[in-house]
Order: structure tokens, then C-alpha cells, then sequence
């Protein structure tokens, strides 16, 4: 398949004037439901993925190809294009080349390379740990250099060295990543309006803001992050979360011989899950009357 026309969309949504909210999917239906509702992008989270495909948490247990295969499943049922949380590149600089390559091949659009230590932690939680200004540079330039020999896949470049060493080193990474060749920026967990001001004053590159309930940063309107200077407000874990919840009622209702309310009628179920389609499809390719 061709995917550069939505990595050319992706960069046309960034090129905007406005704070983007990516969908926050975690499997292909839940990315045909973004796209009728009006997504422009989609963002898989690393913890989104894990919880997923291997019921875990987000601590470097799911493999670069798991990963790679549940994303591509997910391109193949939606056109939105996907933002993806590569992790740390599953190694040294070579591993990061080669996670970029093979992910702009899975046809995402956009790919995520952070700076922590394996095992990696989520963004806001304590514990993490990140690897030296050398090789964290040398990450982003590695995914860089991927997408220059033809991948043409975005690089978003990420630091949690907030959490370990403070802000100033996180905006000394940051703007040693946009040298790198980054495209856009993330700079993990601010801890309030002046440091998320800072972050966006570090760059001329878009940069996005992670808001996770509970979380080390500010869970500001979308206008407000927009006044700040943020391209892109990822809510990683909230469409998750809401179905998890969802789930545990109508299984809780079912476990006490109830019925479960609030469901989708069968006819919308088929809607969402594009049934008209491949009924076109399928007479499409029926055998002609004889």
C-alpha cells in the first residue's frame, strides 16, 4: 500500500493553526469509530498497545513486532493517520533505524523514539530513568536518517529527563533533538503552566502536550494549550479507559442475570464496523445470473 498521502495529512494537520486532539485508539475498531466521528489523526499509545495486545502494563514486555503487527491492523481497518509510540527503538541506534524503517512500512505516519532506560516506565509515573545526552541525540538522529532514506515516516522526538534531572535539561535535549532532525517535540510531564510555557518557547517545532488523569501535568482546556503554543493534546489512555469501564458494567449486568443498558443497536454495530462496505464489495464479486 501507498501510505505517504497520510503522512502528507498528518503534516498538513500540523501545519495548522490549531491544538490537534489525536484519537487515542487502541485497535482497529476503535479506530473506524475515530474516523466516523471525525479524527483527523490517530495516536497509539505504548500503554494503550500493551494493555491490548497482551493485557500488561506499558514496561517494555510487548515486542517491536507485536507492536508493528497490532499498528498495522489498525491501518489497514481506518485512514486516519497514525501517530505510534516507538518506545526507546527497541536498542542502540541501529535498532532505532531499523524500528523506524519497519514502522514507516506498517504505514504509520508519524513515530515516537524516547530517551529513557529500559525498562521503560509511563511518562508519569516515578521511577524512570534516562540514558546520557549522547545517546539520546544519537536515537533521534538514527530515526531521522531512516526517514531520509525514503521512509519520508515523521520523527517525534521525546524526553522524560524532567522527571530525572529537571526542566533545563529537558529543554537542552529537546533542542539538541530538533538539531537532530526531529519533526516534532515532546518534552514529558511539566509540572505547571510556566514550565509547559517554557517547553513551547524551547522550539519553533510543534509540540505536544501528553494529559493523563492524575498526572504530573496540568489538564488545561484545549484553548488554553493552544494559547501556550501546543500542536498536538494526546489523552493516551482516555478511550481505553472509558471502554474498560464500559466493559466491566455490561459484563457485571450479564454476571447478575441483568441485561445491560447503553448499548449500541445492532444496526449501529454494523455501521462502525463498516458492514455496508463489504456487502458492496461481496456483490461486487458475485457471480452474474445466468
Amino acid at each position: 500500500m501507498n501510505w505517504i498521502p497520510r503522512r502528507e495529512r498528518f503534516r498538513t494537520v500540523l501545519a495548522g493553526a490549531t491544538c490537534v486532539h489525536p484519537a487515542s485508539i487502541f485497535d482497529p475498531i476503535s479506530a473506524r469509530i475515530a474516523e466516523r466521528v471525525g479524527f483527523e489523526i490517530g495516536m497509539l499509545a505504548g500503554s494503550a498497545a500493551s494493555l491490548t495486545v497482551l493485557g500488561a502494563p506499558d514496561l517494555i514486555v510487548l515486542t517491536l513486532n507485536e507492536l508493528a503487527a497490532q499498528a498495522f491492523r489498525i491501518c489497514r481497518a481506518s485512514i486516519l493517520p497514525l501517530l505510534v509510540d516507538a518506545d526507546h527503538g527497541y536498542g542502540n541506534a541501529l535498532n532505532v533505524k531499523r524500528t523506524v524503517a519497519g514502522y514507516a512500512g506498517a504505514g504509520f505516519a508519524c513515530v515516537m523514539i524516547e530517551d529513557q532506560r529500559a525498562p521503560k516506565r509511563c511518562g508519569h509515573t516515578r521511577g524512570k530513568e534516562v540514558v546520557d545526552r549522547a545517546e539520546a541525540v544519537t536515537r533521534i538522529r538514527a530515526a531521522a536518517d531512516a526517514r531520509e532514506e525514503g521512509a519520508q515516516i515523521l520523527v517525534m522526538a521525546r524526553t522524560d529527563a524532567r522527571a530525572t534531572h529537571g526542566l533545563d535539561e529537558a529543554l537542552w535535549r529537546a533542542r539538541a533533538f530538533e538539531d537532530a532532525g526531529a519533526d516534532l517535540l515532546f518534552v514529558e510531564a511539566p509540572r505547571d503552566e510556566r514550565e509547559m510555557e517554557r517547553v513551547c518557547a524551547a522550539s519553533a517545532l510543534p509540540q505536544m502536550a501528553n494529559l493523563v488523569e492524575g498526572g504530573d501535568t496540568p489538564l488545561l482546556p484545549p484553548a488554553r494549550l493552544e494559547a501556550l503554543g501546543y500542536r498536538i493534546a494526546a489523552y493516551p489512555l482516555t478511550l481505553l479507559s472509558a471502554a474498560t469501564l464500559a466493559m466491566q458494567r455490561a459484563l457485571g449486568a450479564l454476571r447478575r442475570g441483568e441485561h445491560p443498558t447503553d448499548l449500541l443497536s445492532f444496526a449501529e454495530l454494523r455501521a462502525a464496523v463498516g458492514f455496508d462496505r463489504y456487502d458492496a464489495e461481496r456483490l461486487r464479486y458475485a457471480e452474474p445470473a445466468r
